[in-house]
């Protein structure tokens, strides 16, 4: 028998796991929702979302409904998982911007900044034309559509109240923050939806056109329209 005390292993030592690193326990978990959310947005685009079952998206990935229902409240969270996961990226961007820009720039750098991180985050759980397909289905379902324009309804309160806290005002009775947030706001659901019949489901297309946009959101509504480039 090989003395303990003395000899050296008997196998290769496990790995080191780095600090914050995802267990195993937490990796096949995340492969499963990441499963479910491929499925379920897949079955959404091409089917219709009101005519797709939970059934029907747990059979696509062999797991029971149990499993779908312990990631996943229901259907709706489903289809707004991406959204959520941009919503958050953009937001956390914003309240990263030094404190010095001023809020339409800080804004406009917020998404160039969380540009290639949100897109490599998307391309991680489903490919970019698969989102792109979910926000048209969005888009056109009426299931759906009053609850995205109420979300970023709630996303646009509270960039105001950090564009507020930004430039240490009262969001309740100054409405610079407000209004400000409704311009990008209005600027991000054009170009959202431009780029979603566009065809062109590249990552890089959405950053162009949105920052071309953004661009001219100032210079754009004070310049004499009538006159420019004649």
């Amino acid at each position: 028998m090989t003395d303990r005390g003395t000899a050296g292993p008997s196998h290769p030592p496990h790995p080191q796991v780095l600090p914050g690193a995802p267990g195993l326990r937490e990796r096949k978990k995340q492969r499963t929702r990441d499963a479910l959310l491929r499925a379920a947005l897949e079955l959404f685009t091409s089917h219709g979302y009101d005519r797709t079952t939970v059934d029907e998206i747990t059979e696509a990935v062999d797991v029971s409904q149990r499993t779908f229902f312990r990631y996943f409240a229901g259907k709706e969270e489903a289809a707004f998982a991406l959204q959520d996961m941009v919503e958050a990226c953009f937001f956390r961007a914003v309240c990263e911007r030094p404190p010095e820009e001023r809020p339409l720039k800080a804004l406009r750098n917020a998404v160039a900044q969380a540009w290639d991180s949100i897109g490599e985050a998307i391309e991680q759980v489903v490919p970019i034309d698969l989102h792109m397909r979910t926000y048209q289905m969005i888009e056109r379902t009426p299931a759906l559509i009053a609850v995205h324009l109420r979300r970023f309804a709630d996303l646009e309160d509270r960039l105001a109240a950090e564009i507020a806290r930004r430039e240490g005002v009262d969001v309740d009775e100054d409405p610079r923050p407000r209004i400000a947030v409704a311009a990008f706001g209005s600027v991000m659901r054009v170009t959202g939806r431009l780029w979603g019949a566009s065809g062109d489901a590249s990552m890089e297309s959405l950053k162009a056109l949105t920052m071309r946009y953004l661009d001219l959101l100032g210079p754009g509504l004070q310049e004499d329209w009538r006159n420019t480039g004649k």
